[in-house]
């Protein structure tokens, strides 16, 4: 039998071992689950930044190499080649499906979308000027309200019917928040319509008159879903899993994601990109903005650069340019902010103030415009995160629930507060 390999950490003249478990690609790990019995002590990693979490088969990253990949594809054959079904079937299972999986797969979350008629009275709840990430916090949640059989998650085969309602009613709530806070009737899902055209269409289409579909902006869209579909374990995948642990309602564990991505550090990204651009405004003033940015003492900071795991240039962001071109050409669209872009990503990548450390454009540089282009307000930008990595979540989620060593997570402290005391008479303190 092979030997496990293992590392030896000295801890006050005392030597650990403690097992390295190997990774397909990428880092392997020194399993610490021992340290605690054999030294009494915790390791300390806010923001567990050197911890995993579990084990995965579903996406890795080599941020250094600028790679993606979901159950081995690279994300740009994924993105050039595939749909965003497709891709949801991927990370569910593991493999790509044959032509009869992928229709069956599609048929049946196509027939998934609609949502109980009750669902309409839940949204009058709301104020009219409700941030449409609120609405689907509260919504995506209220969903474990009308399916008490997918409660039952230790149960394969409700796990999968809860998977297939959430991958399909995702875009048809995220569609009804949209058209609540602009105060417009609600569209019904339509079968006939592939994944990303029926979203628009739910999204655009009014009752005076017909809604023109362009086959460019839905591939456009399918394209973007499949780009945010999962990212590993980040803050809100994280979250997912950890309320997962606990055995709690696949709904309310999507909806706990959709909280967490909401923050403006993770789902509102492209947002801030936005706003920078227009900050900007035009290509001859992006010299002295760049000064801003290299001067620590002045607030300005250059968004859409940089990324917390892509270390050199974000593979999404060259599909995303591409993307961005394709859809404004479609509309007929001159947009001044791509212009500004395009020369912002020109200059900063001849700087060597920015390559030196590796500030690259990320996926939200030109995601903002293609939304913008699209005509979904900036308030819309994380719902359609949201709706993309739904199926990232729901993956995680179920790959957790299917590991026969599952804990439910319970991370360690280092606490640092007042020893124990005695509690003083009120008159005494």
């Amino acid at each position: 039998m092979e030997q496990q390999a293992t590392g030896r950490i000295e801890i006050d003249g005392k030597t650990v071992e403690l097992p390295i478990k190997q990774a397909t690609l990428g880092t392997s790990v020194i399993d610490m689950r021992a340290l605690q019995a054999q030294t009494g002590l915790c390791s300390f990693d806010p923001g567990f930044i050197s911890t995993a979490s579990c084990e995965t088969k579903i996406t890795h990253i080599d941020g250094d190499a600028s790679v993606l990949l979901h159950c081995g594809y690279p994300i740009e054959q994924l993105a050039e080649h595939s749909d965003y079904l497709e891709v949801c079937y991927l990370l569910l299972y593991g493999q790509l499906p044959s032509a009869a999986q992928k229709e069956d797969f599609d048929y049946r979350v196509t027939h998934h979308t609609m949502v109980h008629e009750q669902m309409a009275r839940f949204f009058q709840g709301f104020r009219r000027d409700a941030h449409p990430m609120s609405i689907m916090v509260a919504s995506v949640g209220a969903l474990s309200a009308f399916y008490h059989d997918s409660t039952d998650i230790y149960d394969p085969h409700q796990r999968m019917i809860a998977s297939m309602r959430l991958i399909a009613k995702a875009p048809t709530l995220a569609a009804m928040a949209y058209k609540y806070s602009i105060g417009q009737p609600f569209n019904y899902p339509r079968n006939d319509l592939g994944y990303a055209a029926n979203f628009l269409h739910m999204c655009f289409a009014v009752p005076t008159e017909p809604y023109l579909q362009h086959p460019v902006v839905a591939r456009a869209l399918d394209r973007i879903f499949i780009l945010h579909a999962d990212l590993a374990q980040v803050a809100s995948t994280s979250t997912v899993r950890l309320a997962g642990s606990s055995g709690a309602d696949p709904f309310a564990c999507i909806a706990a994601g959709i909280a967490s991505l909401w923050g403006p550090s993770h789902g509102g990204a492209n947002e801030a990109v936005l706003r920078m651009l227009a900050q900007i405004g035009t290509p001859e003033r992006i010299p002295h903005f760049l000064a801003r940015a290299k001067d620590k003492s002045d607030p300005f900071r250059l968004m859409g650069f940089g990324h917390r795991i892509f270390k050199n240039y974000d593979p999404r962001a060259k599909i995303m340019q591409r993307t961005a071109r394709e859809v404004l050409a479609e509309l007929n669209a001159k947009d001044p902010l791509l212009d500004v872009a395009l020369e912002l990503e020109r200059i900063a990548l001849s700087d060597d103030y920015f390559v030196s450390r590796k500030l690259f454009p990320n996926i939200d540089f030109y995601s903002g415009i293609i939304l913008n282009a699209m005509g979904f307000p900036t308030t819309m930008f994380p719902v359609l995160f949201a709706v993309a990595r739904t199926v990232g979540w729901i993956a995680q989620w179920k790959e957790m629930i299917e590991d026969p060593k599952l804990r439910m997570g319970h991370p360690s402290q280092l606490y640092v507060g007042e020893p124990q005391r005695d509690y003083p008479p009120i008159e005494k303190r």
